[in-house]
């Protein structure tokens, strides 16, 4: 809607929010998995600051660890039909010394069907048809 974005992930039923009505990052006193984020937008692309995240998971699969001080910046934008592309700035002063930042890209796969992940101690790929 033109107030909110929700981001529906494949895996574990996960959802996040991004408010786009205005409001400010609030200090948040329950900390999330997922925090909390408010966007908006300059031109074409769309900037997204989080906060409020607990500290019980990793930033990525290499474990790289952050604390409940995490702050993120997301800088999304399609370059072209097809493509988009996440720029995301990682400040956490408790675990770094200074700001650091990655781009992910993403191509569409059109014609594709998201399927259900379930973890089964590590057994799911017996469930995926190897054609």
């Amino acid at each position: 809607t033109p107030t909110l974005i929700v981001l529906l992930h494949e895996e574990f039923t996960r959802f996040r929010q991004i408010h786009l009505d205005g409001r400010a990052l609030p200090k948040v006193d329950n900390p999330s998995w997922f925090g909390f984020s408010v966007g908006h937008w300059e031109g074409k692309e769309l900037v997204v600051e989080s906060s409020g995240f607990n500290d019980r998971s990793w930033l990525d699969d290499g474990g790289h660890p952050h604390s409940e001080s995490l702050r993120t910046i997301e800088r999304i934008r399609r370059p072209d039909f097809g493509h988009l592309e996440v720029a995301i700035t990682i400040e956490d002063a408790v675990n770094y010394t200074k700001p650091w930042s990655f781009v992910y890209r993403f191509n569409l796969e059109p014609d594709t069907e998201l399927i259900e992940d379930v973890c089964e101690n590590e057994l799911d790929s017996r469930h995926i048809s190897k054609k």
